[in-house]
Formats: C-alpha cells, structure tokens, sequence
C-alpha cells in the first residue's frame, strides 16, 4: 500500500474519531472500509505516534480508541465496568476524592483498575485517589477537630445541686460515648480480617503466576475473582473457611457457567477424602441415565 494511501487512511480514522468520539476497532473498520486486521495495524500506528489514545476499559475484549480531549465521553462507556469496578467508579464519582487505606480490600482493588477514571496522587505519603476530571488542587485534607476545653467555672459560682448535676451529665456522656465506640470496633475486627484473607488471596495468585483482572464478589464468607494463568481466563472461588462442601462446589460451578468460565476453587484446607474421591470419580464419566 503506497504512503500516500497510508497517510490518507490514517487522517481518516483520526477525522472519525472526532467525529464519533471514543469508538471500537469494529466500528472504525466499517466506516473506513477496511478489514479488522488493517484497521487494527493503523490505530497500533497511531497510538505510537501519539496522535489517538486507547483506553484501559474493555468492551468485551475491545479497548476504545479516542483522541486527547475526549477522555470526558469515555463516561458514556462507564456501564462496561464489572460490579465491584463499577461500585468503585460511582463512589470515586460522588466523594471526588478516597483515601486508599479507608477503603475495603475490594474496593481498593477495583481502583487500581479503573485507571481511566481514578488517578492516584500522595498527600504526606498517603495514597489518595481522585476522580480523573476533578483537579487536585480542589483536595482538601481533613483536619480533626479537636474542642478546645471550656473555662472552669469558680468554686463560688456553683451550688451543690449544680455540681452534682454536672457530675451525672459527664457520666451519662461517658457511657453514650462507650457504647458508640463498641460497634465500630466490631466493624473494623471484621474489616481487618477480611482484608487479611484477602491479602493471602493474592499472596498465594502471586506466588502460581496467576494474575488478577477482575473483581465479581466479595464477601466475608467467599472471594469471588476473574484471573488470568498462562492467557487463559478463569472463575475463581475462593472461600474463607477449612472445609468446601458440596453445596460450595456446586454455587462455584453455577456462578462459573454464568461467565462461560471454568474455575479454580480455594480454601484455607485440604479438602476431604471423600470430596477428592468424587473429583477423580467423574473425571471419566460421560453421562448418568436412567433404565426405562
């Protein structure tokens, strides 16, 4: 193909893009005219000439291409996120700005992967995360409030009866106090214990190469990832607890199916005796009918 014919092309696909805004390769190649193959090739051009950009986002297995200014449209795409990515953007959204230590384990994740959307900066050595179209000269770090002590009133001013009364009022505060302290403890015990599973999670996906590319259920009970080993996509389940029933396998095949995904269980055990049996048992079974 001439350069001349090269160059035309090219301006083409960048005209459409400011035309369209962010688009998929499929749909440049249809208004080019030309195959997936060839348009592919020129928007790899492009983008190491730095005349378009692509995103991180995927439709399907598709990144969107888009040229500088247009980082705002990619909103429109916002709904292709998965859940916990999707939970992350809408709270990014709403607060404009999210401490990462505040953050759950999943949810902290998630951030580091809606990489269009939030951008990471430090605030004295703190990672916070900001929504990509609010500037960071808007963050305002929060300052505690600390109440500076009221003047003691003199000895002569009080009764009896006023001493006593002040006595009961800072003890009903005191126990008010007390008991509001109690849940969040609760809170944050439960906080910490998940994200330690989760953190041997990840330890343990590290260790086997197995990459993390996405996040579809988090609870105390299980851990629910979409990974990568070797190119190859899978469901992972990972469950907080020694012992996997069958019930446990089952959910994991049923929530696998959805995604048109085989899966990978974990636990914090080893399985029982009788559940590796019936794994190698069915290895080789074609089917189970019924005699008429």
């Amino acid at each position: 193909m001439p350069n001349k014919d090269t160059s035309e092309l090219k301006q083409k696909i960048v005209n459409i893009l400011k035309v369209n805004g962010p688009s998929l390769p499929v749909h440049i190649a249809k208004q080019t005219g030309l195959s997936i193959l060839f348009t592919s090739a020129f928007l790899s051009e492009l983008i190491s000439e730095k005349k378009i950009k692509t995103s991180n986002l995927r439709v399907g297995s598709s990144a969107l291409h888009f040229l500088e200014g247009q980082e705002q449209k990619l909103i429109n795409f916002s709904h292709f996120l998965k859940s916990k990515e999707k939970e992350a953007y809408e709270k990014l959204k709403t607060k404009k700005f999210l401490k990462d230590a505040e953050q759950e384990p999943a949810i902290r994740v998630a951030l580091r992967a809606i990489k269009d959307f939030a951008k990471p900066f430090k605030d004295n050595d703190e990672l916070f995360w900001r929504f990509f179209d609010v500037s960071e000269s808007e963050f305002k770090p929060k300052v505690k409030f600390i109440p500076k002590p009221l003047p003691s009133p003199k000895e002569d001013d009080l009764g009896i009866f006023d001493k006593e009364k002040e006595i009961v009022e800072e003890k009903k505060s005191i126990e008010v106090v007390e008991k509001k302290s109690e849940k969040p403890k609760k809170r944050k015990s439960s906080s910490r214990k998940n994200e330690k599973f989760f953190d041997k999670v990840k330890e343990h996906l590290f260790k086997k190469n197995i990459e993390i590319i996405g996040i579809e259920g988090f609870n105390k009970t299980d851990l629910v990832l979409r990974v990568k080993e070797q190119d190859k996509e899978s469901l992972l389940v990972a469950f907080n607890k020694k012992r996997i029933t069958d019930l446990d396998i089952v959910k994991a095949s049923k929530k696998a199916k959805e995604f048109g995904l085989n899966y990978i269980l974990l636990s914090l055990g080893e399985p029982l005796k009788k559940t590796n049996n019936l794994i190698e048992a069915i290895k080789f079974l074609n089917n189970i009918e019924k005699i008429e």
